[in-house]
Parts: C-alpha cells; structure tokens; sequence
C-alpha cells in the first residue's frame, strides 16, 4: 500500500504552498472500516488537533467519527505573532475557529478542558470538566501544545514573566511595552535550552524588534542571552542580519543559561543573572524591559495524564504517535518526544502520519513503516524581508534500534535542513502566502 506522505515536489512548489500536507489526501488509499463507527477523540485544538481532526474524517470517507475537547473559544496562532509585537500585523491575523471543520467535516466540538482519560474495555472514557457524561471512544489523541517552567528569583520564588511565547494577551502586551521602551532603553530577550517551540521564532523576535527600534528608537538596544551555543535555525541568515542590519540595535551573546531574575520597579523591568555555560562564571544584564522566554514541556494535560518522561515531553511510537508510556494514545504537535522540530507546520505534517496510522491500525493494518514529513517555514528579518527554512524528514531505524526522523535537503538529499540563500522582499511576500494557506488548509 502506498504512504501517502510519498512526495516529490519543487522547493519553489513547496515554499509558495503548503507543500505534502495539500496534495496527499487526493491519492490517499481508501480504508476498510466497517461498522459499529469507530470514535476518536482529540484533546486540543491547535495546529496539530485540528489537523489529525480534520484527516481522520477526510481519510476516513467520515466513517470515523471524531469530537476536539478544547477549552478556548479561539486558536490563536503562534505563527507571524512577532508581526503583531512589532505592530506591522494587526492582532486578528492571528485567529481561527474550528467552525469550518464543524461544518466542512462533521467533525464534533466540545468546549471544556479534560481532567482525566481512564482505560474503558477495549477504549477510553474522557472526562471534560463541564460535560456530564465522560466522552467513550476508541482511541484518543492528545494534542496541548507546551507549557512553561516557572522562572524563579535569587530565593527560588517564582517570578512573573513576560514570555509571549503563547499567543494571545501576552503578545499586544509585549507589543505595547515595546512601544513605550525610553528611546534609548534596553530590552533583554533570552532564549531557552532546546527542545523549545519554533527553532528560529526567539531570532526572528530579535530581529523584527531590531528592525522597530532602528527605525523608531535608534538610541535603544535588544541584549539577545540565549542559553544554546548558537543559533539553533537558519545560522547564517540569522547571523547576517545581526551583523549586518542591526549594529548597535541588537547584541547577541550565546551561552548564556538563565540562573535567575530580579524583578524591576516598572512592569517586567528588571535584572537577569545568567551562567555563562561551561565557565562557573556568572553575569547581570538590566533591562527597562524583560522577555523573558522559559524552557519548556509538554502541556499540562499530557503532564496530567502519564505521558510524559524525564525530559518533560511524551515518547511515542515514531511511525504512529502513539504512546510508549499508555498505549492506545497517540500524542502529538510540540508535546511529541521526537527528532521533529517544535513548529507549527510540522505539527501539521505530524499529525497527518498520525491520522494515517490510526485508520490503518482500526483497519487491522499496520502502520506505514518509513513515513515522511516536510517542513517549510518562512522567518522575517525585518519589516520588508524574510528569509525560510526547509527539509524533508524521513522516519529511520537506528544502528541502535532507536529511530528518528532525520532531516534530508529537498533537492540534494544531504543531511540537515537547507535555507534560503538570503533574505528578500519576495520572500517576505512569500511568507504572508504560506501562511495563509497554511492556516486556511488546518481549520477548513
């Protein structure tokens, strides 16, 4: 049978659409489900619930039935937020619903937060505070996205933070502090350890901030402590434009590990103490105002539930999702323990491997063996240029018997992701394309 994550496409193809994830579904192997309907239901409606949603009722010819528990009334994308921190996109870009998938797919909505997930025969019976009676189903997909670590002062208390990591009130707070920094003030920005949501998001952040300032605050700074040895995505595009674009404006200093924060007189003002990795040696830097991004795991329901291991995130089956720790759950999106980048269009891309492996398993089949997925993402460095990122990840056995999904260039098949050979105009053009077919292709 053949995988429908099977692809060939041009990077131009790829870039200026949404790649796989668009054209799958057209050759996608019909299913042999026979009755009673089989139930899944998916916790979370963010990028990667609202895609598994959405494919299992496609794939499935709407033989399965499937219902999203989700506690909002709204998805508020994390994707382009750092246009709206800087003001250059209006809040509203950033929203969606499921009313399409309600009404395009059948697809069922309940509005409520799970509070627990108990074995049920041969399925599951979800409590959802708010609701009566537990949801029966099949099998469940847990799909919370991240949540954050507390930051602490220098008496280990936790301390206020303003991460902006979570699209939504934080990111118009952070764009009106911005607005109000003095204009020859400092805002400090650090960076946690990976894994952490969207590799190049906390340097696209420095930029598009970089880019603000020289252009409305040329007298003030963005300090950049992040706790990885290097930039962790697009390297050289990032690096150039620090160089190159932001002189004074942006100061980027890697290895440096957040130890702790004093809180300031002024909102989210302050001091951070950071180690400085590797040396024993500690530094302070101030700022008029802090963002401070803190490391992360997976949501507090996968936490909740049993899924997670040591390293705060969920390991699963790499072919299906599927949990190691409480079988019959598949986990995905950013709360996944994989070799998978944190971001939204791979949750996407994730999320179909995971519809796919459900239909066959309810079909008596297994799992495809070798799935693949792409990832394709565009950065801006300012307000008129962007830079992107690609690769296509292929699912490998270990020497080890571990596996991985291992990142491939499109065109030359070398190891590791490939970016752009330098920012644009066009490639910023580009971008508002991306996403809006991205968006539009998850909540339609």
């Amino acid at each position: 049978m053949t995988s429908p994550f099977e692809f060939s496409l041009s990077r131009r193809h790829l870039l200026a659409s949404l790649g796989a994830g668009a054209v799958c579904a057209t050759t996608f192997p019909a299913f042999g489900l026979t009755a009673p309907v089989q139930k899944i239901v998916v916790i979370g409606g963010g990028m990667a619930g609202a895609t598994v949603a959405k494919y299992l009722r496609l794939w499935s010819n709407k033989a399965v039935e499937v219902t999203i528990v989700e506690p909002s009334t709204t998805y508020v994308s994390n994707i382009m937020s750092n246009l709206v921190v800087t003001g250059q996109y209006a809040p509203a870009l950033l929203n969606y619903n499921w009313s399409n998938l309600i009404k395009n797919h059948g697809i069922k909505l309940v509005k409520g937060s799970v509070s627990q997930v108990t074995a049920n025969g041969s399925g599951w019976s979800v409590s959802v505070t708010g609701v009566a009676a537990p949801l029966l189903c099949d099998r469940v997909v847990v799909a919370p996205g991240i949540s954050f670590d507390p930051v602490l002062d220098n008496i280990a208390q936790p301390v206020a933070v303003l991460h902006a990591w979570q699209a939504g009130p934080q990111t118009t707070q952070l764009r009106d502090l911005l607005a109000a920094l003095p204009p020859t003030g400092t805002l400090v920005m650090t960076i946690p350890p990976a894994p952490y949501r969207c590799p190049p998001g906390p340097y696209e952040r420095a930029c598009v901030i970089a880019d603000y300032l020289k252009r409305n605050k040329p007298g003030a700074r963005i300090v950049v402590l992040d706790a990885n040895p290097d930039v962790m995505a697009e390297p050289a595009n990032f690096k150039n434009a620090f160089s190159t674009l932001y002189g004074a404006n942006l100061v980027y200093l890697p290895g440096r590990k957040v130890k702790y924060v004093t809180s300031g007189i002024s909102p989210y003002s302050g001091k951070v103490t950071v180690d400085i990795v590797g040396t024993g040696f500690v530094e302070e830097y101030s700022g008029d105002l802090l963002n401070i991004i803190p490391t992360q795991r997976a949501g507090a329901i996968a936490q909740a539930l049993g899924l997670c291991d040591s390293t705060g995130f969920a390991p699963v089956n790499g072919v299906s999702f599927e949990s190691t720790l409480r079988p019959g759950i598949h986990v995905i999106g950013d709360a996944a323990k994989t070799s998978l980048p944190k971001a939204g269009h791979v949750g996407n891309q994730g999320a179909k491997i995971c519809a796919d492996a459900i239909l066959r398993i309810l079909s008596n089949q297994a799992p495809y063996a070798t799935p693949t997925a792409n990832s394709a993402c565009y950065s801006p460095l300012s307000s008129t240029v962007a830079s992107w990122l690609t690769a296509v990840y292929q699912y490998e056995q270990q020497p080890d018997s571990s596996w991985k999904y291992v990142a491939r260039d499109h065109i030359s098949t070398t190891t590791g992701p490939t970016e752009a050979a330098s920012a644009s105009t066009g490639n910023f053009t580009k971008m508002n394309t991306w996403y809006k077919t991205l968006m539009t292709e998850t909540y339609s």
